[in-house]
């Protein structure tokens, strides 16, 4: 069975780091596109990052480019999403999830993990 499992969230203040990690079981994670999503209290579900099967292709949302990074190692089945110069509103419940494609839409994602809480707050 397919299986998506999220970690590595947290409480980080303002300006700080976290990495997250989706580990796979049940499937060869290198035949899907992984992508990171998150939901804010009262806001709908917004795709973050996505990374193709083979990690040559990736991307994000204009609010983190530059901040932060996803990347994946396929050896060990976990994608990860290296989250730097964190802001407030990057506070919510951060979700991976698979797909045969590729991109940011959440209807395109049939396999979904069960999130992990993120809160960045002084």
């Amino acid at each position: 069975q397919l299986q998506l499992v999220e970690s590595g969230g947290g409480l980080v203040q303002p300006g700080g780091s976290l990495r997250l990690s989706c580990a796979a079981s049940g499937f060869a994670l290198e035949h899907y596109t992984i992508a990171w999503f998150r939901q804010a209290p009262g806001k709908e579900r917004e795709g973050v990052s996505c990374i193709s099967g083979s990690g040559a292709s990736t991307k994000y949302r204009d609010s983190v480019k530059g901040r932060f990074t996803i990347s994946r190692d396929n050896a060990k089945n976990t994608v990860y999403l290296q989250m730097n110069s964190l802001k407030v509103e990057d506070t919510g419940v951060y979700y991976c999830a698979a797909t045969e494609g590729f991109g940011l839409a959440t209807t395109w994602y049939d396999h979904w993990g069960q999130g992990t809480q993120v809160t960045v707050s002084s």
